[in-house]
């Protein structure tokens, strides 16, 4: 049976959402059809109870909400491993999943439906992590947890990640190495809303301010997309002449790949030193060709698997496991990876993240072979 109870503002709510349907059955018997309408309105507006919040006690769906679709890891890699590993380890959990194509908005609106839904834990890589501060609070006071993924989220439950800073100052270090530390370079930042972006910027400049680099121009690309990275480029080369560059900092692959479309559009064939990040198929490729320098490996897996793990853990009432300490959150932190062409076949095809065969189609076969990848 259902219990009534009185929240912290007066409003009668009943504990279990499933029992919905039987309102106005209840309110007739109980105060008289008069009161139908204040009482389904009163029940509508129920927060949290002292057992579990806007959610059921005994629900097991997992909310995963991710920012875009542009960058190809979220749809390839995070959501169907993360949904496996939940199936692995929990029969009777659900995930429901969303994606809020870089509007911060709309992340917003997804995630309060998936409180009123019914959702247990949220796992949460904010479009804007400012906003999604508010996303937090929202969900704390349906007692609701949080896990920022991927992305820092002040407040929140638990947070995972790489060691993100590191991660720019290894593309710094990288593009540092094969400049030799001088010449004029473009770098190209990630979304000003993205605190990773942030912290990747900052290691980067670390390591390129403490050289001989000179930086002509710089973008924080507001959605991180290829578009507008060789939009920017094209730009830059009314410029400057694009034999002249010494390199181009990329904070990631999918702007990697806008920044070689505007090189070669310009008529190069050899590219200067370009860096990267995700370790996405077609980075990859460009590595073994020679296009790209290096990107930067996170083992995906590694994130998804812990998130859906520390999920499962909340949802179930058990302990996540030892953590550490990051600006006030218990947090997980995992090491990124440098890849050029010398060790492709020892981090992404040892790891399983590709096959030799997905990497060397036929119009990589021959830089494959030279790479020994075939």
């Amino acid at each position: 049976m259902p219990r009534l109870w009185i929240d912290g503002r007066g409003v009668l709510c009943v504990t279990s959402s499933s029992w919905g349907g039987n309102v106005k059955k209840f309110a007739r018997t109980a105060v008289g059809a008069a009161s139908v309408v204040v009482l389904a309105a009163a029940l509508g507006a129920c927060g949290g109870d002292d057992d579990g919040g806007g959610s059921s006690s005994d629900s097991k769906t997992i909310a995963l909400l991710l920012p875009e679709t542009k960058t190809t890891r979220y749809e390839a890699f995070d959501k169907p491993l993360f949904e496996a590993k939940v199936q692995e380890l929990c029969d009777d959990c659900e995930v429901k999943y969303l994606n809020a194509d870089q509007d911060a908005s709309k992340q917003q609106q997804q995630a309060e439906s998936a409180i009123t839904d019914g959702a247990a834990v949220l796992v949460l890589d904010p479009v804007d992590s400012e906003a999604a501060v508010g996303i937090v609070k929202s969900a704390q006071s349906s007692d609701v947890p949080v896990i920022a993924y991927d992305r820092f989220i002040e407040g929140a439950d638990y947070y995972m990640s790489f060691d993100n800073e590191r991660v720019g100052e290894l593309q710094g270090e990288a593009l540092v190495e094969a400049t030799g530390g001088s010449g004029d370079i473009l770098m190209l930042n990630g979304a000003p809303t993205d605190p990773n972006a942030a912290q990747f910027k900052t290691g980067a400049h670390k390591a390129i301010d403490a050289s001989g680099l000179n930086v002509v121009a710089e973008f924080d690309n507001p959605d991180w997309s290829p578009d507008n990275a060789q939009k920017f480029v094209t730009s830059q080369l009314n410029n400057i002449d694009a034999a002249s560059l010494a390199g181009v900092y990329a904070a990631n692959d999918g702007q990697a790949g806008g920044v070689i479309a505007a090189l070669r559009a310009d008529g190069l064939t050899k590219f200067p030193p370009v860096t990267g990040q995700d370790a996405e198929l077609a980075a990859i490729q460009r590595i073994v060709a020679g296009d790209q320098f290096m990107t930067i490996y996170k083992s995906i897996k590694t994130e998804a698997e812990k998130a859906a793990e520390v999920a499962v853990a909340l949802v179930n009432g058990d302990d996540v496991g030892e953590t550490t300490d990051f600006q006030g959150v218990k947090s997980f932190i995992f090491d990124p990876v440098v890849v050029t062409t010398d060790n492709v076949n020892d981090t992404v095809v040892a790891d399983g993240f590709y096959s030799v065969e997905d990497i060397c189609t036929a119009e990589y076969a021959d830089a494959c072979a030279a790479a020994g990848l075939s």
